[in-house]
């Protein structure tokens, strides 16, 4: 089946198509999608600064009543379109259809936020004045959003975008065709302005590139690798635009000597290999105080040999497969990397074969590592952890906190005098006790430090500051007649 960008109010095809490919079935191809021009892009900035300035004066009921639409079309359609998801992403059916319902929480959230319309007021320090702050809609927002979470990431970033009174151009993954067809599908289904919302499916270095650099786009939200996003913001940069910027992250787990162990095991694998490792949030780093160490590996590792690889779509597989040929092949980069590094691969790392030929790959688990190894360094996005030993927690913080990232971490004790240090001292955006490190809230700020994150905070009431301006109206009082 052929697939078309939505533009200006109208599906447009184009000659120039990829296929989407299955990675549990490569012989499955979901479809073929057409590929914006920078003919498509000039017609969809035109007509979202247009559509822009109508949704900024719709009533704030209406504008609620289309994101709730949304959100709930979604949420009951989160089997059908998390199958579809699972298919062309490769995470399992539960993941899948969590992810779509997920994304429709996103949007019944900022449906509720429409109607919070509450700003501030002040006298002047000047006599005879009154002073109104308010927010306003930056204008028309480009949406850059990950392969890896189709769905969700595009949702955070959609839903506050017209939320708030923005118009949104949209540039998804073109690994993850598909899910964004689906949503798109669903939001031009509402009434809404021609052109409020534009679909513009294409490679990064080209209509990604030229969404990035237009002068008319007024912000840019984009989630991907540190160097895109560094040249995102230079683009953006060019013309002033507002941009936000979350770029992944080599996350820690430091399981301390007084951690439950099965709960600090069944922690580890959750947060290293869930969604195939897939995940900005992924703990792939696992420091453990050297009091457990042989103990936590050796039940780590029997928890591994019992987890179920195989197609996204089987009740039976607890891990999908890697999402792409070019990813897998990375992943074994890495293995090959962190045996030159003289790390020990206790186990995985191996190629598997299934029923259908697709891109399966047992997790691995790498021991006897140290912090300044590159697969400790930089994220692999890869269902491979390593294990790095320190003798006190001391050693283990200052572990956590040693790398250019920080979006995430987490700590495993019984102890809440180190539970409550380690909240306070890990430098990172998001710390989780005694939880994974893969696994966040909608209603609450999501975002990082150092090379993770740039820009003002996604998610929950934050957002309103990315996707508005704030406008101080000074206003006379004059004596009354």
């Amino acid at each position: 089946m052929r697939f078309d960008n939505w533009i200006a109010g109208d599906w447009a095809g184009s000659e120039d198509r990829i296929e989407n490919i299955n990675p549990s079935d490569t012989r499955d191809v979901i479809g073929r999608y057409a590929q914006a021009n920078f003919e498509d892009l000039e017609r969809a900035v035109i007509a979202a600064m247009k559509a822009q300035k109508q949704w900024q004066a719709t009533p704030l009921e209406v504008r609620q009543t289309v994101l709730d639409r949304i959100g709930r079309a979604l949420m009951e359609n989160a089997d059908s379109l998390g199958e579809l998801l699972s298919r062309e992403e490769g995470k399992t059916r539960p993941e899948g259809r969590g992810e779509v319902y997920r994304a429709g929480q996103f949007f019944t959230y900022y449906a509720a936020e429409v109607l919070r319309q509450i700003g501030d007021t002040a006298d002047s320090v000047r006599p005879g004045i009154e002073i109104d702050v308010r927010r306003e809609p930056v204008g028309v927002v480009g949406v850059i959003s990950p392969w890896n979470f189709p769905m969700a990431t595009a949702a955070w970033k959609i839903a506050p975008a017209l939320a708030f009174g923005n118009a949104v151009i949209w540039k998804p993954a073109n690994l993850t065709p598909a899910s964004a067809v689906a949503l798109t599908e669903i939001i031009a289904q509402q009434d809404i302005p021609t052109g409020l919302f534009n679909l513009m499916m294409g490679s990064g270095s080209g209509i990604g590139d030229a969404l990035t650099a237009h002068p008319h786009v007024n912000a840019i939200s984009f989630t991907g690798s540190v160097d895109v996003g560094r040249q995102v913001a230079t683009r953006a940069a060019s013309h002033f635009a507002k941009v936000q910027l979350e770029m992944g992250s080599k996350n820690a787990l430091l399981v301390m000597d007084d951690a439950d162990i099965a709960l600090a095991v069944q922690t580890a694998a959750n947060g290293a290999f869930g969604s195939t490792g897939q995940k900005c949030t992924a703990s792939s780093r696992l420091v453990v105080h050297d009091k457990i160490l042989d103990l936590f590996i050796d039940r780590l590792q029997k928890h591994m040999s019992s987890m179920v690889v195989g197609h996204a779509l089987d009740a039976s597989s607890q891990i999908g497969p890697v999402a792409s040929l070019t990813q897998l092949n990375e992943n074994i980069r890495y293995l090959e990397l962190g045996r030159e590094e003289n790390a020990e691969l206790l186990c995985g790392g191996e190629l598997l074969e299934r029923e259908t030929p697709g891109f399966f790959m047992q997790p691995a688990l790498f021991v006897k590592t140290h912090n300044a190894m590159t697969i400790n360094r930089e994220e692999m996005f890869a269902p491979i952890a390593s294990v790095i030993s320190v003798s006190s927690y001391e050693e283990g913080l200052a572990t956590v906190n040693d790398t250019a990232f920080g979006l995430t971490s987490g700590i495993m004790t019984r102890s809440l005098a180190r539970a409550n240090h380690f909240r306070r001292h890990a430098r990172t955006g998001c710390v989780m006790v005694n939880l994974p490190t893969a696994g966040t809230d909608y209603h609450v700020p999501f975002g990082g430090r150092g090379e993770s994150s740039y820009g003002s905070r996604e998610q929950g009431q934050y957002a309103v500051e990315f996707y508005t301006n704030v406008k101080t109206s000074y206003i006379a009082q004059g004596e009354p007649e």
